[in-house]
């Protein structure tokens, strides 16, 4: 197999004069400090969850960090076998469909990049709200004035592309963030470090805070069933009917969002100096961390607030989130803004976790042929500068999005795309590829465990995604086959129907044009099946 510890000085010459690598300069712990961002994902859809299902909110986000545990470990033993690949599992998982369909793979990392991305809008957006709310009222005209580009009331009543403050504000933040990326990916690991602590601290406290205290009331939980609404449309106590099993579905389908992110810690293979142990380490580490916060952040939020609290309009859209969050452990008001300040650096976190791994994504699905080739520039710190700059763009129109709560669930529907094919191409890559070296082996329960969640997330899918609009499950499939001519004419006319090289490189001097097709028929079924369940889910829910 490649030297997997080589040097950067070595990584840039091997390339021409002005051609330049990624290069390996990190181990699992800087892997470990950009996922750590995950935990701050909370703050994107807690009120989101518990505005929309009630008091069974925290059951909802255990279990969902649960089923993204179980996850990683498929994504940790196919990122093992591409020491030499970045951009994470779905460009792993990608080269197990490839063999079956040709379209399968850029449909698979399209759909973790589109579902990645928005977090560097839905993220800063967040944060120049918080920092708005900070020094003006809601009232004020520097938060009320709007310009309306676009009505869009097709895809959901109310949405729209609009430039206020908000866009302003959440744009400056976003070049700051790429400011930093753009000079090297160790530089921004490090700087990442210090974010993650300061960042972590206030989601403790606030999880802590008001268990120990004995805020907390039983009441607050009760009764235990899913948000129902009226005939007049009120919040009411639901039951667990169909109605509110289409409830718990809708909300695990978008906590999915957040507690599966954590997988992000496989887009640094390629520069870790060890990627055959860091990448294991790192994703483990990060899924135990995300575990804690997930389950223990919203029972705080859904114990100190109550119902009614919950249902406050601000807390839905999240702008109201940080400063029900300082509420909760009862700050002064100076410690209010100290903790607010935190909370923007949170999300800070978050975007720079996003940008890091989506840009890697785009970087190397170039690299592999999967899209256009001008994503594969890097510059001489090796940050992937044309993905960056391609992800920078893309979020400046969707910061424009009236209703970041509807451009995440987009997203998601996407992101339960890539996490089906990619769960699945765990037991894929051992029946076509059985004696490829794998550094970290998953037991094969637990491979089989991820396989099973694969549809479970499907079915979450047809169930759930339209609760967030009625258009969502429609549009975030319609984006997941926009890559489709794009991935057509870079194959078909720029490579002239062959991959390049690079992309099968990391076969460890096996042919992959020798390696049989060992599965037969059975990518095709659980494709079949996959549609299946989706379609139940959805008329499930419906009917």
């Amino acid at each position: 197999m490649t030297d997997t510890t080589l040097p950067q000085a070595a990584a840039q010459r091997a390339g021409a004069a002005d051609h330049y690598s990624l290069v390996r300069s990190l181990n699992w712990t800087h892997a470990f400090w950009f996922a750590a961002g995950t935990p701050a994902l909370v703050l994107f859809s807690v009120g989101a969850i518990a505005a929309t299902a009630g008091n069974i909110s925290p059951l909802v986000w255990t279990i969902s960090a649960l089923f993204g545990f179980v996850q990683a470990f498929t994504y940790a033993e196919i990122s093992s076998m591409y020491p030499h690949k970045s951009g994470g599992a779905s460009v792993y998982g990608a080269l197990a469909w490839v063999r079956y369909g040709k379209m399968l793979g850029p449909i698979s990392v399209w759909s973790n990049w589109f579902s990645w991305s928005p977090v560097l809008a839905i993220g800063t957006g967040l944060g120049a709200g918080y920092i708005l709310n900070l020094f003006f009222p809601a009232d004020h005209w520097v938060q009320t004035w709007q310009i309306t580009l676009l009505n869009l009331d097709f895809l959901k009543q109310g949405l729209s592309l609009r430039i206020n403050s908000v866009f302003v504000l959440g744009w400056v933040l976003v070049l700051v963030v790429f400011a930093v990326q753009h000079r090297g990916v160790l530089k921004a690991a490090n700087l990442q470090k210090v974010l993650a602590i300061t960042a972590l601290a206030p989601l403790i406290i606030i999880g802590l805070v008001p268990i120990l205290s004995g805020n907390i009331s039983a009441e607050s939980f009760e009764p235990f069933v899913p948000l129902a609404r009226d005939a007049a449309g009120n919040p009411v106590p639901g039951a667990w009917d169909m109605a509110g099993w289409t409830v718990f579905a809708g909300a695990l389908f978008i906590a999915g969002w957040s507690t599966y992110a954590f997988e992000t810690a496989v887009c640094y293979t390629r520069e870790f100096q060890n990627p055959g142990t860091d990448t294991p380490r790192s994703l483990i580490a990060a899924g135990l961390l995300c575990v804690f916060v997930f389950s223990l952040v919203p029972l705080a939020f859904q114990g100190a607030l109550g119902l009614n609290g919950m249902l406050d309009p601000g807390i839905y859209s999240g702008m109201g989130v940080a400063d029900a969050m300082a509420g909760m452990i009862g700050a002064s008001a100076i410690v209010a803004k100290i903790l607010i300040v935190m909370l923007i650096l949170a999300l800070l976190l978050t975007v720079s976790m996003s940008m890091a791994g989506s840009a890697r994504t785009l970087y190397q699905g170039s690299v592999d042929g999967w899209l256009p080739r001008y994503l594969n520039r890097v510059n001489s710190h090796g940050a992937p500068v044309s993905a960056m700059w391609t992800d920078l763009g893309f979020n400046m129109l969707l910061l424009m999005m009236s209703d970041y709560v509807f451009l995440l669930a987009i997203a998601n529907v996407n992101y339960m795309i890539f996490n089906f094919l990619n769960l699945q191409s765990g037991w894929l890559h051992r029946i076509d590829r059985p004696e490829m070296p794998r550094p970290y082996k998953a037991p094969t329960m637990v491979l089989a465990a991820g396989a099973v969640l694969g549809f479970v997330n499907l079915l979450l899918l047809g169930m759930g995604a339209n609760i967030w609009g009625p258009g969502t499950l429609a549009a975030g499939f319609a984006v997941a086959l926009m890559i489709l001519p794009v991935f057509a004419f870079r194959h078909f006319i720029v490579d002239r129907g062959k991959f390049p090289e690079q992309t099968f490189e990391d076969f460890a001097g096996v042919d992959e044009s020798e390696v049989k097709t060992r599965a037969g028929i059975l990518p095709y079924l659980t494709l079949l099946a996959g549609a299946g369940v989706i379609a139940l889910g959805y008329v499930i829910a419906v009917y």
